[in-house]
This record gives structure tokens, sequence and C-alpha cells, in this order.
């Protein structure tokens, strides 16, 4: 629900801007989100013993030389409760942008650490293919073969040896 509700202040954020003011909305909405991770911001945000003033001086005070801008949205979401959005605004007002820029990142899941050269070699092929510019970041966890996930775009390509060996003994059987 909050998405939805994230997604109309996005619309009415990128509403008659350029790029680079956009650009620097978000930048200051992921310094403010960065706070939300903490536990004890979080109370204060929620609690009903801070004035709304302090509330809005609190999470303004996280960007220096904040944009009018910026602090009108904190204003208006403050003034509506809903100071809990401004992650999920970050979030949608960043996948905007992507699109905006065209420039996407993208998640390479191994389990084994790859070689930067190989990255580079990634992010250029689906840089080709899809017409757009791409930054791979690299996870490193248990999935056994490799992953590419480009969340901007709902790509999502991997190879799986247990995949691979699962389709080799069901042609097998079938041979048979």
């Amino acid at each position: 629900m909050s998405n939805l509700v994230a997604k109309r202040y996005v619309k009415a954020l990128v509403d008659g801007r350029d790029i680079d003011t956009i650009s620097n909305i978000l930048s200051e909405l992921k310094n403010i989100s960065s706070a939300y991770s903490d536990d004890k911001f979080i109370s204060i945000i929620s609690s009903t013993e801070a004035t709304s003033d302090a509330k809005e001086e609190l999470i303004i005070s996280f960007v220096e030389n904040c944009s009018d801008t910026t602090k009108n949205l904190i204003k208006l979401l403050s003034s509506n409760k809903r100071l809990d959005i401004v992650a999920d605004i970050a979030e949608q007002l960043s996948k905007d942008v992507a699109v905006m820029k065209n420039s996407y990142e993208g998640v390479v899941y191994t389990n084994s650490e790859l070689s930067n050269d190989y990255l580079a070699s990634l992010e250029e092929k689906f840089s080709s293919k899809f017409g757009i510019e791409l930054k791979l970041v690299q996870n490193i966890c248990d999935y056994d073969g490799i992953k590419v996930d480009i969340d901007g775009l709902g790509v999502e390509i991997g190879f799986s040896k247990d995949r691979l060996k699962t389709q080799m003994i069901d042609h097998i059987l079938k041979a048979v």
C-alpha cells in the first residue's frame, strides 16, 4: 500500500522538473532514507510525544543545504502523517531516474568471486544487448551457478548446475 502512495509522491516530484534537479532530490532523499534503518530513529518518527515540527527538523537535519522541494515534501508528508514512506519514495524515485537516464544497476549472484575483467565483460555484453548503461555488483552467496538480476528492467538470467543436472537426467530418461 505504501508503495502505491510513494508512486504518487514521486510522480508529483518528477512532473515538470529536469533530470539534474530530480537527481539532486534523489540524493537528498537517499541521505534521509539511510536513517530509516536505525530503530531509534523509527521510534522517534512514530512517537506521539514528539511534535511534527520536531520530526520535520530532525529529518531535514540529515541533509546539508536541503533544497526547498525536499523540505516541502517532508512537511507535506508530516502533515499527512506519512513520514514512514520516505524510504519508499527514495526507492521509487531511484527507479524512475534509472529509466530516465537509461542507466541501471544489476546484481551477479555466485558462490565464488568473479574477476573485475569478467564482471566488466558481463556489463559490456548486457549493455549492448539491452541498449542501456549497466553497472553490476557481485553478491557472493550459496547459489551454485551464476545469476544476473537487473531489477529495473525485470531481467533475470541464470545458469544453475543443479538445474543442468536435472535436465540431463530427464533427457536421458526420455531417450531410454
